[in-house]
């Protein structure tokens, strides 16, 4: 096959292949074509678990080299080809004569070329194999490193893109979480109480919503420091998200506010609504060790309020949770 008709065709293979698959089984075709090997074929090495896999091959002669065939990594020609630095052996019988893997599958003509990762690790090889001795030029071997250069500048553009993709989705769930306490942030809180709301119109349930403000907040800065305010924070998220449900939810509204919402069975459930507030309301007392102090918190003002049926906007359901503590806390005002 002539160098032009090669390299034609590998551009036609670039410009149309999408992943790694639909790259490496046209290659396979054009090596089998331009070396008349039996066999090629495009493995995957687990270094870890010592085992080197048959990832996609194409067999067009009496010699089977199947795809999903795994053989211990210690006993491959790859790894002979490769500490030898030696990528074509055409009589194997001679050259390794002590390998089982070529004996088994009765190689006698072997080609092979590692394929790396984006840090340059070795992913897998591209290979080709016959039965019978064959001659490969130097023109198809450079064809053979040229193919798993190209096989490895998409194995490192796929591994980009799902680097991309993960970072995105940390990106997105950090966007979502207060940096602080680590529970889900106001953006988050609004979503899903939408998410809550529709599913209590569907099941024709609704949804409590209550409202925390941490009393003295601002004394318990100004007197031990913003750094103990910070772990007061972050200790009464941890507390108050370990007695919730696992199906409740807990985010941070603002500096010194909590929302926390639980499914309801119907929206006239007075009984659970004040149970709610009063979980709420223990869950917030306590004692907590900020650094050197420790402090004895007589708890928060917690609102709750039940969404009704025909409720459906999640700012305005917070808003009334917000006035319902608010009345708490004048309440409570009264009695100190």
């Amino acid at each position: 096959m002539k160098t032009e008709e090669i390299l034609y065709r590998l551009d036609d293979i670039m410009s149309d292949s999408a992943d790694l698959e639909s790259l490496i089984r046209p290659l396979l075709q054009l090596i089998e074509e331009f070396t008349g090997l039996e066999s090629v074929y495009f493995t995957s090495i687990d270094f870890h678990q010592n085992i080197q896999s048959v990832v996609f091959a194409r067999n067009m002669g009496d010699m089977q080299i199947t795809e999903g065939l795994s053989v211990p990594w210690e006993d491959t020609l790859c790894k002979r080809s490769f500490e030898e630095t030696r990528t074509y052996v055409s009589q194997v019988s001679e050259h390794w004569g002590d390998s089982e893997a070529a004996q088994a599958l009765g190689i006698e003509t072997y080609i092979s070329e590692p394929v790396r990762r984006l840090d340059h690790e070795i992913f897998g090889t591209l290979c080709g194999a016959s039965a019978s001795r064959r001659e490969v030029d130097d023109q198809s071997i450079l064809f053979l490193r040229l193919f798993a250069q190209i096989i490895s500048q998409q194995l490192a553009r796929e591994e980009l893109i799902t680097q991309l993709r993960q970072l995105n989705a940390e990106y997105s769930r950090l966007a979502m979480l207060d940096s602080l306490t680590g529970v889900p942030n106001r953006r988050a809180l609004i979503d899903e109480l939408k998410r809550m709301l529709a599913r209590a119109q569907r099941e024709g349930s609704a949804v409590h919503v209550g409202f925390i403000d941490l009393d003295n907040f601002k004394q318990i800065n100004d007197v031990y420091g913003h750094d103990a305010g910070d772990l007061f924070l972050i200790q009464m998220a941890e507390q108050l998200k370990t007695g919730l449900r696992g199906s409740d939810v807990l985010a941070r509204y603002g500096g010194d506010e909590f929302v926390a919402l639980s499914m309801a069975n119907s929206a006239g459930d007075s009984a659970a609504q004040a149970g709610f507030a009063e979980r709420l309301s223990q869950l917030t007392q306590g004692m907590f060790e900020l650094g050197a102090v420790t402090l004895e918190y007589a708890g928060a003002s917690v609102g709750v309020v039940t969404s009704a049926h025909d409720e459906f906007h999640p700012e305005a359901l917070i808003a009334r949770a917000d006035a319902a503590m608010y009345a708490v806390k004048q309440q409570r005002r009264l009695v100190e």
